[in-house]
């Protein structure tokens, strides 16, 4: 029997290129490239390694979004997942992290039966790391957050993962079916090959609407969402910083104290 992965994706602007319109403080989105998250790719490729040393598993990649959401489908395709599912409506735009965790996890109870659910930690147009969690909270799923280490049993029920925290690690050790959301230091993210692209034409992505995963529209949408974006702006930036030079560490010191002090910090 068939272990079965079911990978979360979004696709997201491309944060190096994006920029905040100062007057109305909102996104411009026109004319910037769109990408896969980077913690969904690290999620995306602990499912593929998973494959590789099995190669019955099924990877079933789950994004929410515009229609043009399924060329990053056809990119996971590409890379090795074995089928998308799109969830794309216009009632479920402007959806917040509850309402789109409400919409994804309708739409994997219409995937049916999964052995384990990865996730990538957070997305970066949002980071609020937020989804994966209630995605499993929604599905009563037991879950481990921040996964920068993996392990699979040969039963394929047992897995032992090290999550990070602030001042260290932790191991914890789960059974599936279970929700992982991974961190950059999982590893390292494969490229498309030029076979895969070929292939990926001939697999499925689905598209589905709100009717189709059976959501309650009162729960998806603007309308729904209960957190409220109230301005988006972009910092002002810092001043230059100072490099103090001496021949020894008493000098530099000398030369630190004398500026704080001048500065009246000291």
């Amino acid at each position: 029997m068939a272990f079965k992965i079911i990978v979360c994706a979004k696709q997201v602007p491309d944060t190096n290129v994006i920029k905040i319109n100062p007057k109305t403080g909102t996104l411009i989105r026109e004319g910037v490239p769109s990408i896969l998250n980077h913690d969904d790719a690290n999620a995306l490729e602990e499912a593929l390694k998973i494959k590789d040393k099995y190669p019955d598993t099924h990877i079933t990649v789950v994004s929410m979004g515009p229609p043009q959401a399924k060329d990053m489908l056809l990119e996971c395709l590409a890379m090795g997942a074995d089928e998308g599912v799109l969830v794309s409506d216009r009632a479920v735009g402007g959806s917040d992290t509850w309402a789109t965790s409400n919409a994804v996890a309708a739409a994997i109870r219409k995937i049916g039966e999964f052995d384990l659910i990865f996730a990538g930690r957070q997305a970066i147009d949002g980071d609020t790391a937020q989804v994966g969690p209630q995605i499993a909270e929604k599905m009563d799923l037991p879950q481990v957050t921040y996964v920068q280490e993996f392990e699979i049993e040969k039963d394929m029920k047992s897995i032992t993962v090290k999550r990070a925290l602030e001042d260290g690690y932790e191991v914890i050790k789960i059974k599936t079916p279970c929700m992982l959301t991974a961190i950059k230091e999982l590893n390292a993210p494969r490229y498309m090959t030029i076979g895969g692209i070929f292939s990926a034409n001939e697999k499925p992505i689905h598209v589905w609407n709100a009717n189709d995963i059976a959501i309650d529209l009162d729960t998806v949408g603007l309308e729904a969402s209960p957190t409220n974006v109230f301005r988006s702006f972009t910092p002002a930036p810092k001043g230059k910083g100072v490099i103090l030079e001496g021949d020894t560490e008493k000098e530099v010191a000398e030369k630190l104290l004398i500026g704080l002090k001048g500065k009246h910090v000291v």
